[in-house]
């Protein structure tokens, strides 16, 4: 069974640490995501349907919105991971040229000794005292830095994956995606959703991958998750309440969903939540 050890959320978005033992489902994030390998045996990660090792010599870094999931080699053991969440005006902050804003330049991070060495102290922080330790974010800017720039080095313009969201050039599309940010709490019929934006069904779903990269459900998904996530780690509410609040008819099928998406159910996961609020 998959163990959340330790989750802490701040400014620079989440850092997990993750034990990790079944394929989830490909779904995505809103933020640019760096999946580490701490120990154990090797895994992959398939990122935009392409499996990607996750090993010593080898992390995966994810752009905002590519659909991915995890896929363990060897499920009689576990993989410890390390899992950053970095939000997108970390990005922009952290760009050196307009190519590489939003997104990495690839989807391997080669590992070097100085990468491998913030991957591991960022992860005994973490474990230690849960992200609050005062060092913790600086490990984390800097590994996340690090991990960035590697994945640029080498690229050339020519080898740059086209941006996915970099503006979304349709106001059908846009009206669709406010009407599914509108309905998280309710039962969506996307064929529905379809017609209030003016679109067929199958000229919606079309629309929707060429300009965001991935299917409306991955991305309706992502957004349930980001709302539960934030629910968990900032509220009182009890799971069964948020679960409900979402659309999901029982705590049974909410948290299926969680740990399909996710790692850990969310109760699991809410007992990790470290307080890095600010």
């Amino acid at each position: 069974m998959s163990i959340a050890h330790a989750v802490a959320h701040g400014a620079f978005g989440r850092a997990c640490l993750y034990e990790l033992d079944r394929p989830m489902v490909p779904h995505a994030h809103r933020e640019g995501h760096l999946i580490f390998h701490v120990s154990g045996p090797v895994a992959s990660v398939v990122v935009d349907g392409k499996a990607l090792p996750l090993t010593p010599s080898s992390a995966t870094a994810i752009s905002p919105w590519q659909p991915h999931y995890f896929a363990p080699v060897d499920r009689r053991e576990s993989t410890l991971t390390l899992v950053l969440y970095i939000r997108p005006g970390w990005f922009v902050e952290a760009s050196h040229t307009a190519f590489e804003i939003l997104r990495f330049g690839r989807s391997t991070v080669e590992m070097s000794d100085h990468i491998t060495r913030l991957v591991l102290e960022t992860a005994r922080l973490l474990a230690d005292h849960g992200g609050c330790d005062g060092s913790f974010e600086d490990r984390l800017s800097a590994l996340t830095q690090a991990a960035f720039d590697q994945t640029w080095q080498w690229t050339s313009a020519t080898d740059r994956p086209a941006a996915h969201c970099s503006g979304l050039r349709d106001f059908r599309l846009r009206r669709a995606i406010s009407l599914l940010s509108e309905r998280l709490g309710e039962p969506v019929d996307l064929a529905e959703i379809s017609r209030n934006a003016g679109l067929s069904r199958p000229h919606f779903f079309k629309l929707f991958r060429e300009q965001m990269g991935l299917p409306p459900t991955i991305f309706l998904n992502a957004l349930r998750m980001e709302r539960a996530i934030d629910r968990l780690a900032g509220g009182t509410e009890t799971v069964s309440e948020i679960g409900l609040d979402l659309g999901f008819a029982t705590p049974a099928s909410f948290s299926r969903f969680f740990i399909a998406n996710g790692v850990v159910p969310p109760s699991a996961y809410r007992r990790s939540v470290a307080g890095l609020t600010h």
